[in-house]
């Protein structure tokens, strides 16, 4: 009989989290959880999950407008803000419900309250002191605010999706995945946006070209987007809008302002430091390949290690987590040809490298590009167009690098990555025979080289 309380005591039920509860408690060991907050965590309550019902909202707003080009005579009709945030709201209620549920049949014990370590083996909740062999940190992130004059007027991505009405204008503070996703949330469902990133182009890290292409499809959908700007200052008016001065010294009037400028690890007040624990200067756990601190019996994964901030990168690190100390014979997780998509208006997704990438990386890097406008288009009267493209390390013909921003990047790009996951050449994508008329088709119908580079 064990001489601890539990097994493993996880902090934090998000995603990651709640995976490797279950995950655990099905190997037969004792485990339990402790969540201040909603089950599901960033992911089910404030980010992916409602993201992308909004996200679905514009895109039935869109179709609307569309639709006259193929015969269906009707008046774009209303939207009303409060039936969809409600009935998003009810549907995290439902999916709360079912990942405690999950949890409970698992036999994962669930415990209200907020968790602190105290030593090694121990925790702290709720005024009582639990003891286990082994503490899993999985408590996620949070939003940062700029340091301004009237961050106290700001919102953050937290805030956004339970607003009481919808705004008029917004003003969005940002470049990064988020903020370019609300920015194109907002201007679906009729709100004037104006976006702001203080760099010289937005959602760095990405490739280059489909940067510029999506800045470009934002601007002429009316989202007014400025780069090298940034705020100085938020005045609240009388009337209940709000003045933010520019660091050109003009004056933009809104009636919310969003703040989407980054998060950060919530290591804060969890007795980490205190029992030796290490952690980066950005305040995120220190791990090995398998998720173990600097205290052998505490491991940690998620978004408060700060390595990949996505659900499926958690879920992957839940797993390896579990298999490596209850089932052996893990290997470490790769972090390589990871697919990701940003579901701005319009959406893109990557899988693999950019084009900057690779040529630091190869000498010799040929790029093959397609842009064109989707067939359903030619009736709609949109001007939206798509942009698809590879990136081949010449020798070796592997495909190294795999985008596409336009209608369906995220579904296209998950399969593709397969491809790259399984190292597909070039050669390769050409023998594939393609399904028409689709979009994906282009992946392997693409047979005249754009550039090459060579050093």
């Amino acid at each position: 009989m064990s001489r601890y309380d539990y097994d493993l005591f996880v902090i934090g039920a998000g995603s990651g989290g709640i995976r490797a509860a279950r995950m655990a408690a099905a190997t037969g060991i004792k485990v339990t959880v402790a969540e201040q907050a909603r089950t599901g965590g960033t992911c089910v309550n404030l980010g992916c999950v409602p993201k992308k019902l909004y996200v679905h909202a514009t895109e039935y707003g869109a179709a609307f407008s569309a639709a006259t080009g193929f015969g269906w005579q009707a008046t774009t009709p209303a939207f009303d803000w409060a039936t969809l945030r409600d009935n998003k709201s009810a549907l995290l209620s439902t999916s709360n419900q079912a990942m405690e549920n999950m949890l409970a049949k698992s036999g994962a014990e669930l415990i209200r309250g907020r968790a602190r370590v105290q030593t090694a083996h121990s925790v702290e909740i709720a005024g009582t002191s639990c003891s286990a062999a082994r503490i899993l940190i999985a408590t996620g992130s949070h939003p940062v605010f700029p340091a301004i004059p009237g961050r106290e007027h700001l919102l953050s991505s937290d805030q956004i999706f339970d607003l009481e009405r919808l705004p008029e204008r917004i003003l969005i503070i940002g470049g990064g995945y988020i903020a370019s996703e609300f920015a194109g949330i907002f201007n679906g469902l009729g709100v004037k946006v104006c976006q702001l990133y203080r760099g010289d182009l937005f959602l760095r890290g990405f490739d280059t070209e489909i940067r510029e292409f999506v800045a470009g499809h934002m601007r002429r959908k009316g989202i007014d987007l400025r780069f090298n700007c940034d705020v100085e200052k938020v005045e609240k008016e009388p009337d209940g809008s709000y003045t933010a001065t520019l660091n050109d010294g003009s004056l933009l009037t809104t009636d919310l302002v969003l703040a989407a400028t980054g998060r950060r690890p919530n290591t804060s007040e969890l007795g980490l430091e205190q029992v030796g624990v290490e952690l980066t200067a950005a305040g995120a756990v220190k791990v090995d390949d398998f998720y173990q601190t600097s205290i052998p019996s505490i491991f940690a994964l998620g978004d408060v290690i700060d390595r990949m901030q996505l659900t499926p990168v958690a879920l992957a690190e839940a797993m390896t987590l579990v298999k490596h100390l209850y089932q052996g014979g893990a290997t470490p997780l790769s972090y390589q040809l990871i697919p990701t998509a940003v579901f701005s208006n319009p959406p893109f997704s990557s899988v693999g490298l950019s084009e900057e990438e690779a040529c630091q990386r190869y000498p010799q890097v040929d790029i093959y590009t397609t842009e064109f406008r989707a067939l359903k288009h030619a009736l709609s009267g949109s001007g939206d167009r798509i942009l698809i493209k590879l990136i081949v390390e010449r020798n070796s013909d592997r495909v190294i690098g795999a985008h596409m921003a336009g209608e369906g990047a995220a579904e296209i790009i998950q399969g593709v990555a397969v491809a790259l996951k399984a190292g597909a050449t070039k050669a390769i994508f050409d023998q594939t025979v393609g399904i028409h008329p689709t979009s994906a088709e282009e992946f392997v119908t693409l047979r005249t080289m754009t550039r090459s580079h060579n050093r």
